[in-house]
């Protein structure tokens, strides 16, 4: 059976299912087809599930701040009761967000979706066609080089653990690993964190990443750098961990070992090859309007496309619209990847916007570097904290904001400042100008610049 489209998308995540929303609200026939349950990995298998287990692994972070100055008495984490919560937001998405596309006028498929043609795609044994194909699959845990990588457990299997292990071991020292170390760790875990480099978190600022590991050890995160984890295999004690470190094989053992390694575009069983796409290790090859540079047919937004963006969720929905408006004959704004901001949901967060303050050495325009340790300010000494710490890059000649960076409690909504500074070129005059409400970690912003 042949069924035709104007528009098909290969992924129900934000960035596909925005796409195909906004598409078919224009008119054109779209349909969208979907392998696994619809919503994609942010909201079923990332970033929302994972923020849910943060901020109870926060709550505990203060409390153990505050014990002794006015809050006694133990507070724990019941993991099965907080992953019947996290199931609370999970479990309605998939019927949710197909009820939705639906609704918008969306012809919705289920099942894997493989190339046959430039156009063509064949879709549990029908064919599809389509003037416009986007490709929204996301990124899969990349593939490690490591004897027994069988044992790994991935991110997904994390998430959904009705049990927390006593002995957790993270390969990789990428956001997931920490993320979930602080988290694990803050239930009552013991965690290792092996990475094989030496900087771990390689996006954000190196200085604010060793502030981070100090607090990590400090909360009794066994971080383990320059080990390269050579083999996984079973053991009397459940899992036994192999790597080489400063020339000599050292081990460790754990009940379960986590996958931390970084992800990998998801392009497996698509057959690219078939319709002419051309890719590589960062993704399908696209321009500045997310077209495949092989295969005028073809679209490739968010964490599947070889574009300079961050793996991110709200990236994915800027790329989305990028398509949109080009497969809608709107050829004129290209993607901007400007101060766009991440954030690390340890406790405390670590934040990033901007150019970096190696990047910002390296420019032919004057820079300041505004770096600070905060931790005395009333923000943090009132909870208690130990560890904040900021990093202001500053255009000297025009007072615009240029990169932002941070540790410490705020720090996720801090950064939104500084992102909106930097995407609408303000500078720090006109940040200081704001009168802002006090006491908030917002309000610090004016002493920061």
């Amino acid at each position: 059976m042949m069924k035709k489209f104007d528009v098909l998308v290969i992924g129900s995540g934000p960035a596909g299912s925005s796409l195909a929303g906004l598409t078919s609200n224009k008119g054109l026939q779209t349909a969208i087809v979907e392998s696994r349950a619809y919503g994609g990995t942010c909201p079923l298998r990332g970033c929302n599930p994972k923020k849910v287990l943060a901020s109870a692994a926060k709550v505990i972070a203060h409390a153990e701040n505050m014990r002794g100055k006015g809050i006694e008495g133990s507070t724990h984490i019941n993991w099965q009761d907080l992953i019947a919560f996290k199931q609370s937001f999970v479990d309605p998405v998939p019927a949710a967000e197909e009820k939705s596309l639906q609704k918008q006028g969306v012809a919705t498929f289920q099942g894997e979706a493989r190339f046959i043609s430039k156009n063509q795609v064949e879709i549990n044994g029908d064919t599809v066609e389509a003037d416009h194909i986007v490709v929204a699959t996301g990124a899969v845990p990349a593939d490690l080089p490591i004897e027994g990588k069988e044992h790994l457990m991935i991110s997904d299997d994390f998430l959904n653990l009705q049990e927390l292990p006593q002995e957790i071991i993270f390969v990789g020292g990428g956001y997931i690993a920490f993320e979930f170390a602080h988290i694990a760790r803050r239930a009552g875990s013991n965690v290792h964190i092996i990475q094989r480099g030496q900087h771990p978190l390689k996006r954000f600022d190196p200085d604010l990443v060793k502030l981070l590991v100090e607090q990590s050890k400090k909360i009794g995160i066994h971080v383990h750098l320059g080990a390269d984890v050579k083999s996984i295999e079973k053991s009397s004690n459940g899992l036994r961990v192999t790597a080489e470190q400063n020339g000599k094989n050292v081990s460790w053992s754990g009940d379960l070992v986590v996958h931390g390694g970084g992800r990998s575009p998801n392009v497996e069983g698509l057959d690219l090859e078939k319709a002419n796409v051309a890719y590589g290790k960062t993704g399908i090859e696209v321009d500045a309007y997310m077209q495949s540079k092989s295969n005028p047919h073809v679209y490739a937004i968010g964490d599947v496309a070889a574009t300079p963006g961050a793996p991110l969720t709200p990236v994915g929905q800027l790329e989305a619209n990028i398509a949109y408006k080009h497969i809608t004959g709107e050829k004129s704004k290209k993607a901007d990847y400007t101060g766009v901001p991440s954030v690390v949901f340890t406790t405390p967060m670590l934040a990033s916007a901007g150019i970096s303050a190696d990047e910002a050495e390296k420019m032919d325009t004057d820079v300041d570097i505004h770096e600070r340790d905060i931790s005395d300010w009333f923000t943090y000494k009132h909870m208690n904290s130990d560890f904040a710490a900021v990093k202001i890059i500053e255009d000297k000649q025009t007072g615009k904001i240029l990169g932002a960076h941070m540790l410490g409690d705020g720090a996720d909504e801090m950064i939104n400042v500084f992102a909106m500074a930097i995407q609408l070129q303000l500078t720090t005059n006109q940040l200081k100008s704001v009168t802002y409400a006090f006491p908030t970690a917002i309000s610090d912003i004016g002493s920061m610049i």
